[in-house]
Parts: structure tokens; C-alpha cells; sequence
């Protein structure tokens, strides 16, 4: 006779389904399917893409490339993570990474000895301060002045390459430093200068916000800035810093840009990596309302924007269109992230977890049997 399904075979079924149903719905998940989905893309279109070799102590390969590539952007992302789980938005970042260049390469090709290590080091103090400093401007006219974040930034944004092009007086300026060229182009134990310092700012940070209660601090500005304020937090303090920070990292990427090709261009330097900062950010899932944010979605989303560059190369495509396939990419994974999908996904596991088929039980069935009264 039929046997009916054991409670430890339903529950057993249900919590494979409600296992695979949190793991889609965890915001870093369609994330993660876009960048291996780019990586199986161009290992069909180049078998040996993700190979990695060693010649002259150095790694060299496909994937060394993304990690070197990506540091600047990684930089200003993880700024970008900090303003916009404060509400608000920073469209300067390209400017101050112009700025950044400009100051440091200026710097350098005025000094009696451009290859000095002392130098080096005195141009990149004065850009990272100079960046330093216009991330506490940022901050003031929002935190302070109370004025719109992407109107504060939006005056830097426009004036910035015009700062830029006056200290470069107008010129694309080179220099010849060896010192200089190890930050971007150089190598150490193996990896790539800039991904080093890239990561490991990412990391120290990562780390900070964290392991310390600056992490909550700043989520409790961006989901309630009056109720925080009311709850003891400094949410100027707090906001002023995180566009501090972000002026300080987007002087650093400024510099990493310059490095790897010793030159200074106001124009073109660090263009619209403000919007690659914000896809990375949106599409590790952190809202531009405010409040929660993540690191580590952060992190996946630069490197889906680098690979997905260097995918459309190795494809064959003009790198015109890099801008298209970004669109298409933020689009699908915003799509699959958005709460309306993620219930219809949910539902369609439980849905899937109520009729799936149970094995039969190994016990035998319970029968019953009728007293008869002679």
C-alpha cells in the first residue's frame, strides 16, 4: 500500500530547498555568476586565459593583468562604498584623480632630480594631502552647508580638469622616474605595486569598518541621519569623513594612473571612473539609498567592470562599446537582484521544495487492525 512521506523526509526536503533558496538570494550570488560567466567566456575564446606563468620573478598572465588594471578603480570604489552609505554621491572623483596626477607629475619634472627617491616621495605626499583636501571640501559643503551631495561634488566635478589643466599649463605631462614607475608599473614578491596597495588599503579599511563600530556608525547615518543624531552619533563628523576618505583614495588611484604611464593628462585621466565606481558599488548590491553597504560586493563588482573590459578585447569587439556591455551587465544583475525577483525566485524554490518527490521510508507502514469482539 501507498506510504505517506516521514517528517524526516519532508524536513529533510525542505531544508535543501530552503538551503539552495538562501544561497540565491544572497545579494553577492548573481554577482558571482556574472564574473564566472565572463570567465568562461573568454576561456572558450582563449583557452589559456587563465593561466598564469612566472618569467623574471614576476607573474604574468590574464588574471594578473585584472588585478593590476583594476587597483585604481578598486581605490575609488571603496570610497565611493563609504559616501554612499551616507545617502550621498560623489561625481569629483575623476577630477581628483586629474588633480592627483597633475600635482605629482608637475612636481617631479620641475625637480633638480626627477629619479630621487626623496622626491618621489615629497610629489605623493603633496598629492594624496591635495586630495586629502578636496574630499574635506566635499564634505564641508555637504556636512556643514547642507548642500546636496551631487551638487557639491558636481562643482568639483566641473572645475576640477580646469585645476588640473592649469597646473599642467594646458600640456600632457612626462616624466622619466624609476621610483615613480614602481608604483604603477612595478612588481614585489611576485604581484603587481599597485594591486598590492590597492588591496591592502581595501583590506585595512575592510577591516576597520568592521571590526570597529565606524562600520555601524556609518549605516546608522545613512538609513536615519535625524534618528542618529538624536542617538548620540555625529553624523556630520561621520559624513565628513567618509568624503575625506574618499578624496584621499582617489588621490592614490590618481597617482597609480599617472605612474603606469608617466603621464599627466588633464583631459583624460581617470574619466568617468566616478560611473565605473558607481556600477561596482550598485552592482555588489549596496544601495543608493543609504545605510547597509558591502565591501565584498564591492570588490566582485570592479572585478566583473575589468574583466568585462578586457572581455570584449579578447572577443574581438571595439572597445567603443565597452560602455553598451557595462549597461547590459549592471542591467541583468540589478534585474536579478531587485526584491521583486528575488521573492519570485524564493517562492518558485518553496514551490519546487513542496512537490518535489520523496524517497520512500525504510520503515515498514503502521497498520492498524479492527478489534473483533466474538
Amino acid at each position: 500500500m501507498p506510504t505517506s512521506p516521514t517528517p524526516s523526509t519532508a524536513s529533510a526536503a525542505a531544508d535543501a530547498s530552503g538551503g539552495f533558496g538562501a544561497v540565491v538570494r544572497h545579494p553577492l550570488f548573481w554577482p558571482v555568476v556574472a564574473l564566472v560567466a565572463l570567465l568562461a567566456v573568454n576561456t572558450a575564446v582563449r583557452p589559456g586565459f587563465l593561466s598564469v606563468s612566472i618569467l623574471d620573478d614576476h607573474l604574468f598572465g590574464s588574471p594578473i593583468d585584472i588585478l593590476r588594471n583594476c587597483a585604481p578603480l578598486m581605490l575609488v570604489a571603496l570610497g565611493m562604498s563609504l559616501v554612499i552609505a551616507t545617502r550621498g554621491i560623489d561625481l569629483s572623483v575623476g577630477a581628483v584623480v586629474a588633480i592627483s596626477g597633475a600635482v605629482a607629475l608637475t612636481f617631479i619634472a620641475g625637480a633638480p632630480d626627477p629619479a630621487s627617491t626623496t622626491t618621489v616621495f615629497l610629489a605623493i605626499g603633496m598629492a594624496l594631502v591635495l586630495g586629502l583636501v578636496l574630499g574635506v571640501w566635499n564634505g564641508f559643503l555637504v556636512s556643514v552647508l547642507g548642500i546636496q551631495p551631487i551638487i557639491a561634488t558636481l562643482i568639483l566635478m566641473t572645475a576640477g580638469r580646469g585645476v588640473a589643466m592649469l597646473i599642467t599649463e594646458g600640456q600632457i605631462t612626462t616624466v622619466t622616474s624609476a621610483p615613480f614607475k614602481t608604483l604603477g608599473a612595478g612588481y614585489w614578491l611576485g604581484l603587481p605595486v599597485a594591486t598590492l596597495v590597492a588591496f591592502g588599503v581595501f583590506g585595512l579599511v575592510a577591516l576597520l569598518v568592521r571590526r570597529t563600530a565606524l562600520g555601524m556608525l556609518v549605516e546608522s547615518v545613512g538609513i536615519n541621519p535625524a534618528a542618529s543624531r538624536l542617538a548620540g552619533v555625529r553624523a556630520r563628523t561621520i559624513v565628513w569623513t567618509v568624503f575625506a576618505l574618499s578624496g584621499l583614495f582617489s588621490g592614490l588611484a590618481g597617482l597609480i594612473l599617472s605612474s603606469n604611464v608617466m603621464a599627466a593628462d588633464a583631459n583624460n585621466a581617470g574619466l568617468f571612473i566616478e560611473l565605473d565606481a558607481i556600477l561596482a558599488v550598485v552592482i555588489g548590491g549596496t544601495s543608493l539609498a543609504g545605510g547597509k553597504f558591502s565591501l565584498s560586493g564591492t570588490f566582485v563588482g570592479v572585478l566583473i567592470i575589468a574583466t568585462l573590459s578586457l572581455t570584449v578585447t579578447n572577443v574581438g569587439i571595439s572597445p567603443l562599446v565597452t560602455p553598451l556591455f557595462k549597461a547590459l551587465v549592471v542591467a541583468a544583475v540589478t534585474l536579478l537582484q531587485s526584491p521583486a525577483m528575488r521573492r519570485k525566485l524564493a517562492e518558485r524554490t518553496r514551490r519546487r521544495g513542496r512537490t518535489a518527490p520523496v524517497p520512500p521510508s525504510d520503515k515498514p507502514a503502521d497498520v492498524s487492525t479492527d478489534k473483533v469482539v466474538a
